[in-house]
C-alpha cells in the first residue's frame, strides 16, 4: 500500500507550519473511495499513521462534508492535555430561561463507534434557522411555512450559543387549544433538548421519538444543527434500500441452490472455524459460504442451470464485498456504483426464478 500523493503534500504543508486543511469527502477521494466503511477506515488509519499525521476533527467522526485539518500526532496531544481543564470546566452548561430549564446536555460517547456518532448526521452540521424570542407569532409561522418546518430553535442571534426554547406547530397549537392568546414567540415555546455532536446516534433518536427532533451542540458550545424524526427516517430509508435488495439477493440464492445439495453438503461450505454454528439448510450459510459450495464445478453442476459459473461467481463475489461494508452500518451515502450493482444482480435473478418457474 503507497500513501497519496495529495496526503504527502498535506504533510510538507503540516512540517512547514502552514495550514493543512481539506473535506472528509475530499480525503476519501484521494484513495479512489466513496463511503467510510470498516476496512476503508482501516487503509485510511495506516496511511496517516505511516504518514505521521491525525485530522481534528477525527475523519471517522466528522460530517462527510466537514472541514478537517491535518496535525502531528505530539501537536494533538499536547493540545488535548491543554485542553483537559478547560473541558471540565465546561461540563455544565448554563441555560437560562424558562423555557429551558430543563434542557439537557447529553456528553460525547467516547467509547461509541465513529460512524454512530450524531455528527456524522448532514442536519447535524447545518446551522439552523432560528427565531428570537420578541419575534411575533406571525413571523415565525411565516419562516415555517417558507421553509416547510415543523419548529423553529428560540435563540437571541443565530449563531448564539444558548437557546431559549423551541417554537413549533405543536407548542402553538396547544397554547391556542386552551385559548391562550400568543402575540410573541416567547409566549409559545417550549423546553428543548440539546446533545453533544459527538454523542450517539442511537441517544439523539430516543429524544427525538418524545420531543420530535434535538438540537446539537458543536465542540465549541455552538448550536451547529438541528437533527428532526423527517432527518431520522431519510437516514434509515437510505440504509434500507441496500438491505432490501440484499434480502431479496440472498433469498433467490437460497432458492436456486434449494433441494439440490444434502446437508451434510451444505455442512461442507460452512466456515471451518465457526464451529458453534448449525447448519440444517441453505439458510443457514452467508454469502461467502454460498461461494466456497458453488466455486467447486461438482457442486455447480449438480443445479443443473445453464448459466456461465464464472460470470454468475464474479458477480456473487461483488456482492459479498458490498454486503460486508453494508453491515459495519455507515451513515454515508452509499456508493451508486455499489447500489446500482445490488439492484442489478436482484433483479437477474428475480428475472431467473420467473423464467424457470414451473407453471
Amino acid at each position: 500500500m503507497s500513501i497519496p500523493n495529495e496526503l504527502n503534500e498535506m504533510v510538507e504543508k503540516v512540517s512547514a507550519n502552514q495550514e493543512a486543511r481539506t473535506t472528509v469527502r475530499t480525503l476519501l477521494s484521494w484513495f479512489g473511495m466513496y463511503r467510510r466503511g470498516y476496512y476503508n477506515v482501516q487503509r485510511i488509519r495506516w496511511a496517516l499513521d505511516q504518514a505521521g499525521v491525525v485530522t481534528v476533527p477525527d475523519f471517522e467522526a466528522a460530517y462527510i462534508d466537514g472541514s478537517i485539518a491535518f496535525k502531528t500526532k505530539e501537536a494533538v496531544g499536547a493540545s488535548s492535555d491543554e485542553g483537559t481543564q478547560e473541558a471540565s470546566s465546561q461540563d455544565e452548561v448554563g441555560t437560562g430561561g424558562e423555557a429551558t430549564s430543563t434542557l439537557s446536555m447529553l456528553k460525547p460517547v467516547k467509547l461509541a463507534d465513529a460512524a454512530h456518532r450524531i455528527s456524522r448526521l448532514e442536519s447535524a452540521n447545518k446551522q439552523p434557522v432560528s427565531i428570537p424570542p420578541d419575534a411575533t407569532v406571525e413571523q415565525a409561522i411565516t419562516l415555517m411555512l417558507r421553509y416547510d418546518y415543523s419548529q423553529l430553535p428560540v435563540m437571541i442571534s443565530p449563531d448564539a450559543r444558548e437557546a431559549k426554547g423551541l417554537f413549533s406547530w405543536k407548542s402553538l397549537g396547544s397554547r391556542l387549544a386552551i385559548g391562550k392568546q400568543c402575540a410573541y414567540v416567547r409566549e409559545s415555546m417550549d423546553p428543548c433538548q440539546m446533545i453533544s455532536s459527538g454523542a450517539s446516534l442511537f441517544d439523539a433518536i430516543k429524544i427525538i421519538a418524545q420531543d420530535d427532533c434535538v438540537l446539537v451542540r458543536a465542540d465549541d458550545n455552538r448550536i451547529c444543527g438541528i437533527v428532526t424524526a423527517y432527518d431520522i427516517s431519510a437516514q434509515f430509508q437510505q440504509l434500507a434500500e441496500s438491505f432490501l435488495l440484499l434480502g431479496d439477493i440472498e433469498n433467490h440464492i437460497r432458492h436456486l441452490i434449494g433441494n439440490a445439495f444434502t446437508v451434510e453438503e451444505l455442512q461442507q461450505a460452512k466456515d471451518p472455524t465457526d464451529t458453534d454454528r448449525e447448519v440444517n439448510n441453505a439458510s443457514n450459510l452467508s454469502i461467502g459460504e454460498y461461494i466456497r459450495l458453488l466455486q467447486k464445478p461438482a457442486n455447480w453442476e449438480k443445479l443443473n442451470i445453464k448459466i456461465h459459473r464464472k460470470t454468475f461467481m464474479d458477480g456473487l463475489e461483488k456482492i459479498r464485498i458490498i454486503r460486508n461494508d453494508v453491515m459495519h452500518f455507515d451513515p454515508d451515502p452509499m456508493d451508486p456504483a455499489d447500489l446500482k450493482a445490488l439492484a442489478d444482480f436482484a433483479r437477474f435473478l428475480a428475472r431467473w426464478h420467473k423464467l424457470t418457474a414451473k407453471t
